[in-house]
């Protein structure tokens, strides 16, 4: 890849700057800091004019652009994507909205994704640990051949971290509980009995982790 399609890249993304996006974004706790205001759909556009380029998305996550971060997990190539990328990248996430995406577009599809998903769910790390929980849910919600047992060992993951305050953690705790017992009547089932569990702790965050998760596999 020439660095002159880097370079252009960078541009239109530049081009597309919208300052008040970058206010409204921060509204809803993504982090303004070295981001542009680009929405998703003008990225998502770049990604398909691009194709798959794994040289290029590690360029653009050196960026530090926040939107190049989301941009460089559209465009690539898993099977390229090394353990050691992986735990780069991680410790690099400073908002929820690039872990997220990173998770959803790119790492849940690599070879190591239910190792790391259970590694980092133990981190101290905000957003890595986060990352953990966003794979579970990702994976969850995607990998469609992987057996109930995968789910069934994130389970008590899942039950510990519900105890952590953080905004941020517990939210992504909530929505891996959710996806694994929207994955079919058993894992609904186990999904429930875990969520219960969290609702009789003493544990403000395990409270509500399990009550809202229970507001939704509950629904008949």
């Amino acid at each position: 890849m020439a660095s002159t399609d880097f370079e252009r890249i960078i541009r239109t993304l530049k081009s597309h700057a919208n300052p008040k996006n970058v206010e409204g974004m921060a509204r809803y706790g993504i982090n303004p800091k070295n981001t542009l205001g680009v929405s998703i759909p003008v990225l998502r556009k770049t990604a398909k004019e691009v194709g798959r380029n794994h040289a290029l998305a590690l360029k653009l996550w050196g960026s530090r652009i926040h939107e190049a971060h989301i941009l460089a997990a559209f465009v690539d190539d898993p099977e390229e994507v090394t353990e050691a990328q992986m735990e780069h990248w991680v410790l690099d996430f400073d908002s929820w909205d690039v872990c997220d995406q990173v998770c959803m577009n790119l790492f849940w599809q690599t070879g190591v994704a239910y190792n790391k998903a259970v590694e980092w769910s133990k981190s101290d790390e905000e957003f890595v640990k986060r990352a953990g929980f966003a794979l579970m849910a990702v994976l969850a919600w995607k990998d469609k051949t992987a057996g109930d047992e995968k789910f069934e060992k994130f389970l008590p993951h899942i039950k510990r971290a519900a105890t952590d305050e953080r905004n941020f953690v517990k939210k992504a705790v909530n929505w891996a509980l959710r996806q694994i017992g929207k994955r079919n009547p058993r894992l609904r089932r186990k999904a429930i009995k875990c969520a219960k569990q969290m609702v009789g702790t003493d544990f403000k965050s395990a409270r509500w982790v399990g009550k809202d998760a229970l507001k939704e596999l509950e629904k008949e």
